[in-house]
């Protein structure tokens, strides 16, 4: 079989399309009013943009954080609730774009979008990469409508967040007060006991051999009572953290995080080194080289479980929503945190009761004085450490939580100055395909020519 090779000319397609210039520039020019009239009939669209910043040392939306704060830790708490892509995506939920879509006008039901649909359409979130800096552009059929939807997705995203967070404070001071007042009534019979013992034996302070005894113990009972606030503390946030999981009774699990055995490794570091601290604080101030090297070895403990606690929830917790997840990390992180002040009060009372034995020759008398003397601090302390951390948080939900800041407001767009359509880049198209099928045009009459 023959192969038949055809060569085009492109030179004689151009001298065509040159002879018929009058064919072909009309051609051009009818592709380019068309295209010129479509870009004026399509309708306009503005686009509003609106900048944010997430605030890295906000209070997250568990209270962990504040927790921590309030009982001088350095855990280390996930801050992936806090993160860019987190606030975006609950940018997107119904509860902040829902309001928008029933506050604009729309030809009737039908043409009303889903939230899905509409976040998808109309909104463009975008995070800055390596920064904590979000804009939030919205279009719309005229500026107003643009600025409106721009600035209410920011409005109703920080009314969202400060009402979860009120009520998550709410929670948690609910469940601290219960924890007071069972530690004030504690805390005053300890104090009744000593005075009626005093009263009694008529001792109403040790000798100085006890008074240096106790002197000695001091260390131990700041721990105990440290430990005892935590442990507290722990337990309300776990108990705030499950109730919110019980209103959402969506994918919520619970996890026995003290099972994991790398959770029970650094937690047995945890309390190893609690007693460490102690010891050396017997002998040392708090700031004393080995004191402080001592006090960041505890730090980087918590961090470890913090982040092993995180991690095994995520690894079991894919299909979660972002504030599901935190809220299961901050259940479990609450349940290890708790488990680890407990053990570290059993440790460091074992310690004290060794220090006890060692002063079996004081009377019986001034051993019972010691005791209740004891007692009676070690529970007014944890009082008085519960009523502080509750009245900061009373003071948190009072101030409600911003945690993103505007940094610049959604702007009006110029009314001359619609994003859509491109008139300029709709007339080059089409001066474009103008050109496309004059140049088809031209082709065909070569074929033409070539039979």
């Amino acid at each position: 079989m023959e192969n038949e090779e055809m060569t085009i000319d492109l030179g004689r397609i151009i001298k065509i399309m040159w002879e018929r210039k009058k064919v072909t520039v009309g051609i051009v020019v009818i592709c380019t009013v068309i295209a010129i009239i479509v870009a004026f009939m399509l309708p306009k669209q503005y686009e509003s943009t609106t900048l944010v910043q997430t605030r890295s040392a906000g209070k997250d939306v568990s209270g962990a954080s504040a927790m921590a704060a309030a009982m001088g830790n350095n855990i280390g708490g996930s801050s992936s609730q806090g993160s860019p892509t987190n606030y975006i995506e609950l940018m997107k939920s119904r509860t902040v774009l829902q309001p928008i879509i029933d506050s604009l006008e729309w030809k009737d039901e039908k043409s009303k979008p889903d939230v899905a649909e509409f976040a998808k359409s109309i909104l463009k979130i975008e995070n800055t990469k390596q920064t904590n800096l979000i804009t939030v552009t919205a279009k719309g059929k005229t500026p107003e409508e643009a600025q409106q939807i721009s600035q209410g997705v920011v409005d109703n995203f920080l009314l969202m967040q400060t009402n979860m967070n009120q009520q998550t404070q709410s929670l948690l001071v609910k469940f601290l007060s219960d924890r007071i007042d069972a530690a004030k009534q504690e805390s005053d019979d300890a104090a009744q006991k000593l005075a009626e013992f005093s009263k009694e034996n008529k001792m109403y302070s040790p000798n100085d051999q006890a008074k240096l005894a106790i002197e000695q113990l001091n260390a131990y009972d700041k721990a105990i009572s440290d430990m005892e606030v935590q442990q507290k503390s722990a337990q309300a946030q776990y108990d705030t953290a499950t109730s919110k999981l019980g209103e959402q009774k969506e994918g919520a699990k619970a996890y026995n995080i003290n099972d994991n055995s790398t959770v029970q490794s650094i937690r047995s570091q945890i309390v190893a080194k609690e007693v460490e601290l102690v010891g050396l604080r017997q002998h040392y101030t708090d700031n004393h080289p080995s004191v402080i090297a001592a006090q960041q070895q505890l730090n980087e403990l918590q961090q470890s479980l913090s982040q092993e606690v995180s991690a095994a929830v995520d690894s079991n917790a894919a299909t979660l929503n972002p504030a599901q997840s935190e809220l299961l990390k901050s259940q479990a992180l609450a349940q290890a945190q708790s488990s680890a002040a407990s053990a570290s009060v059993a440790a460091i009372t074992a310690k004290r009761s060794e220090k006890e034995k060692q002063m079996g020759q004081f009377p019986d008398a001034v051993m019972t004085y010691m005791q209740l003397d004891r007692d009676a601090k070690i529970k007014n302390e944890v009082y008085l450490n519960l009523v502080k951390q509750c009245e900061q948080d009373k003071i948190q939900e009072a101030m409600g939580s911003m945690d993103i800041q505007i940094i610049d407001p959604a702007d009006l767009p110029d009314l001359n100055k619609p994003t859509t359509p491109r008139k300029k880049l709709i007339a080059g198209v089409g001066v474009l395909v103008g050109g496309l099928i004059s140049f088809m045009y031209a082709f065909a009459i070569y074929r033409k020519e070539l039979k």
